[in-house]
């Protein structure tokens, strides 16, 4: 009995250390072959594992691709020996049979009884070699197959087959991970390409794309193209309406940054409570509403540009935070405790006098010299009037194709004159507005411009004083253009004859008529 009660001892010592083997291999593979984010990695450490247990020449992943109707290689890790074409094309029918087919366990490819594989071999040669296939499913599906082969015949037997099972689960999770890492990557693709097509349509060239760059803004893009390739710090002075934004864009998209996100946050519209949020980020929990962590727009525009718009409506406390981003370059999130590193360039503007900010105590005076090392003036209109016709006639064709007017309307003779001689106090977004009313108001013929002579624009003109009956401009074209209008209202557009605007005027029909073409005022006959 003693005998027979060691002997049982033996073989259950046995078994013990035989369990503890397989649980150390199953222990050893998972972690190589789930070590790494890179499967090429992993297979690699895998494949030097395994050797030392089985016969192994080469450990191949392969799904079938449905779009390409095809096996497709993953990736594999081998002895440099020559393997099958990366994708191969699936036989007339392949498909379905392999669908019909429970692939559950681990099988030795035998092509002499196995139909499917069998149809393969011109491509896969398993002839004169041995293939062990391990099907790899998550939560029962089968996502592929893990294909161990080892050249010459009858390399594996009943105790590697065994072995294999234990592969299943492991290789199973790595090939879902490469999968989804795969289709991330594809995704990101797509987004870059979309956006660089989407900046190439919004911006195109853009030191090319902006009206008067080579006019009134000429100095202006000569500074954009000096400081672009660079890293500095740009601030865009100027007054409203002057295309802050536009000089902005134009600096980003002729940097190396230009590929990075262009990020715009206007500081004036952004709620004082919220700022800090919305610049910096916060963390979860870090204030009543915060249900998940956010990323600021520094963040956001990490690897490319940052314009804050208005810098000079930034609060104090929000003034700090800012100046610490641009000496260090790291963000703070609201409720957070570590820095984030971010590399942006800023880019701010403003329409205000920020050195009288400083003065008056509501502007840093330290964030002032970090923001002005670059300082870039934008010209008003009436610096530069000599971009006006140029303006005009590019917000004519955009605004036409916006309100879905086919073919853009003409300027009336005279009428680009009559706008490069007003001020434009509202700069470009006036001219802009003026346009888009002129075209809701267009009843056919050409464009007059009319309106500037009595609508809003006029209110910053020198008036007439003591002149109550109508509010006359004092340069003299504009002011025969006003009457002249106001008479032919009275006389219903009637030129000559009796009640006619010439007779009212006192002047020849003729005269009249060729006033009214050098002043770009329509009239019945032109009409016509």
């Amino acid at each position: 009995m003693k005998a027979i009660s060691e002997k049982r001892g033996t073989a259950d010592e046995v078994s013990d250390k035989a369990m503890a083997g397989r649980d150390e291999f199953i222990r050893e593979i998972t972690l190589r072959i789930c070590g790494s984010l890179e499967i090429k990695e992993s297979l690699r450490s895998a494949f030097e594992f395994l050797k030392e247990h089985v016969p192994l020449d080469s450990l191949v992943l392969v799904i079938i691709d449905e779009r390409l109707g095809a096996f497709r290689r993953i990736d594999h890790a081998s002895e440099n020996i020559a393997l099958p074409p990366r994708i191969i094309p699936l036989p007339e029918g392949m498909l379905q049979k392999i669908a019909a087919r429970n692939f559950s366990e681990p099988f030795i490819v035998d092509i002499g009884k196995d139909e499917i594989l069998g149809e393969l071999e011109p491509i896969v040669k398993f002839e004169g070699n041995t293939h062990l296939i391990v099907p790899l499913r998550i939560r029962g599906e089968l996502i592929g197959w893990l294909v161990l082969r080892a050249l010459g015949e009858e390399r594996y037997d009943e105790e590697v087959l065994e072995l294999a099972g234990c592969l299943a689960e492991p290789f199973a999770i790595a090939l879902a991970n490469a999968l989804a890492h795969e289709e991330v990557l594809h995704y990101q693709a797509i987004l870059l390409d979309d956006k660089s097509f989407l900046n190439r349509e919004l911006h195109g060239d853009a030191s090319d794309g902006i009206i008067g760059g080579n006019t009134g803004l000429r100095n202006v893009m000569e500074m954009v193209r000096q400081v672009a390739p660079l890293n500095s710090t740009v601030l865009i002075l100027g007054e409203t309406g002057t295309g802050k934004e536009l000089i902005a864009n134009a600096i980003h998209f002729s940097s190396p940054r230009r590929n990075g996100p262009f990020i715009t946050v206007n500081c004036g519209a952004l709620p004082e409570n919220l700022i800090d949020s919305e610049l910096f980020g916060h963390e979860r929990g870090s204030f009543t509403g915060a249900v998940a962590e956010s990323r600021g727009r520094f963040e956001r525009a990490d690897g490319g540009t940052i314009f804050l718009d208005e810098i000079g409506e930034l609060p104090p406390n929000a003034q700090v935070r800012l100046l610490r981003v641009l000496q260090n370059h790291e963000v703070e999130r609201v409720g957070g405790k570590r820095p984030i590193p971010v590399d942006i360039r800023v880019i701010a503007a403003t329409h205000r006098n920020l050195q009288s900010m400083v003065a008056e105590g509501s502007f840093r005076e330290d964030l002032w010299y970090r923001l002005s090392g670059f300082p870039i003036m934008v010209p008003p209109v009436r610096q530069r009037k000599e971009d006006v016709p140029a303006l005009t006639r590019h917000f004519v064709t955009v605004r036409s194709r916006d309100l879905g007017i086919g073919m853009p309307p003409s300027i009336a003779p005279g009428a680009l004159q009559r706008l490069m001689e007003y001020d434009w106090p509202g700069n470009v977004r006036e001219l802009e507005n003026l346009v888009e009313r002129e075209l809701i108001l267009h009843r056919g013929g050409p464009l007059t411009f009319s309106t500037i002579l009595s609508g809003p624009e006029q209110k910053n003109m020198p008036l007439v004083a003591g002149n109550d009956r109508s509010l006359y401009p004092l340069n003299l074209d504009e002011a025969n253009a006003v009457h002249i209008t106001e008479v032919l209202k009275l006389a219903k557009g009637k030129i000559d004859g009796p009640g006619g605007a010439a007779e009212m005027l006192g002047i020849n029909p003729s005269t009249l008529r060729s006033r009214l073409d050098k002043l770009g005022i329509s009239y019945r006959r032109r009409r016509r």
